[in-house]
């Protein structure tokens, strides 16, 4: 198939995520503040829309903590710089179970909440964007399931729709897609939907180029969607989502280095994939023309 190229790319800046990486580098914001601040030097090096989760500001260990989601939102918002914000609502479908011989009891690392307390941080903080893991998967470590059944998504997804917040769908492989589409047909979901390709993720889509297309291949054509990948494989995705036709994600959440025995930082990650992007002949878009494109509304926090 000929290749689409994006001519017109909007950089997400993950800023931190929920992994153990925070004593892995210095520069993996911990507290508010650090989470706000890197996120700001990211939106300044050009990114249009930063994606935050929180952590506990001692511990570096994710958490759900809806005081550190409203200081890290206001803190963004009151900032001199413009960005789009968007807020994971991925936790608190995570199961941990115990060994082959003695699944049960669940063991710590647990998080199962309901609905409207996995998406209360998103009814306070009212962001443009929140994240919806739009399937259930190994992920990763031996015994850890993320959760996410079909009558959760249906839930949550009803309740973004209904704040007036955009559901970004993450898509690990090409069966969450296909219930991506049913939410849509289904009306939870708003025809213009957003995807993230989440490619490379143990134990998801794999990071290969033919599974890439396969899944762009089943997106829909009035669809929005970007890609990533891991590791040292970040930057390649830029060049491969973009000459794909979608747009990008960099950031601290998944990949720690800027090259061999480089630790970067959320700004200098982003600045590599604005000059690879002009570099094949596209342009970085604006938050507010990212606003225009997905129909978004910024609004105070309720």
């Amino acid at each position: 198939m000929p290749l689409t190229m994006n001519r017109k790319v909007f950089i997400t800046c993950a800023v931190t995520g929920s992994g153990a990486t925070q004593d892995k580098s210095p520069h993996v914001p911990r507290s508010p503040e650090q989470i706000a601040n890197s996120a700001i030097d990211a939106a300044k090096a050009g990114a249009a829309v930063v994606h935050c989760h929180v952590r506990d500001p001692e511990s570096g260990e994710p958490c759900r903590d809806l005081a550190l989601y409203r200081e890290v939102t206001e803190r963004i918002r009151s900032a001199s710089v413009d960005v789009v914000l968007n807020l994971t609502a991925g936790m608190g479908g995570d199961m941990v179970f115990g060994g082959t011989d003695n699944p049960l009891p669940l063991q710590a690392g647990t998080d199962m909440v309901g609905a409207e307390q996995r998406v209360a941080h998103i009814r306070a903080c009212l962001p443009e964007i929140c994240t919806l893991d739009c399937g259930t998967m190994n992920f990763a470590e031996s015994d850890y399931v993320m959760t996410n059944t079909p009558g959760m998504l249906r839930a949550m997804g009803s309740m973004m729709t209904q704040m007036g917040v955009k559901p970004e769908i993450e898509a690990f492989d090409t069966g969450h897609l296909w219930f991506a589409k049913q939410l849509v047909e289904e009306g939870v979901l708003k025809p213009d939907a957003l995807v993230q390709c989440c490619m490379g993720v143990p134990w998801g889509a794999p990071d290969d180029l033919n599974t890439l297309m396969a899944m762009v291949n089943n997106i829909p054509e009035p669809w929005t969607w970007s890609a990533f990948s891991l590791g040292r494989h970040q930057m390649p995705y830029v060049a491969a989502s973009v000459l794909a036709g979608g747009n990008v994600r960099v950031g601290l959440e998944d990949n720690l280095m800027l090259g061999r025995g480089q630790l970067a930082t959320n700004a200098q990650l982003v600045e590599r994939a604005v000059t690879i992007i002009e570099s094949l002949g596209a342009t970085i878009m604006t938050p507010d023309e990212v606003r225009e494109q997905l129909h978004l509304v910024k609004r105070a926090p309720a």
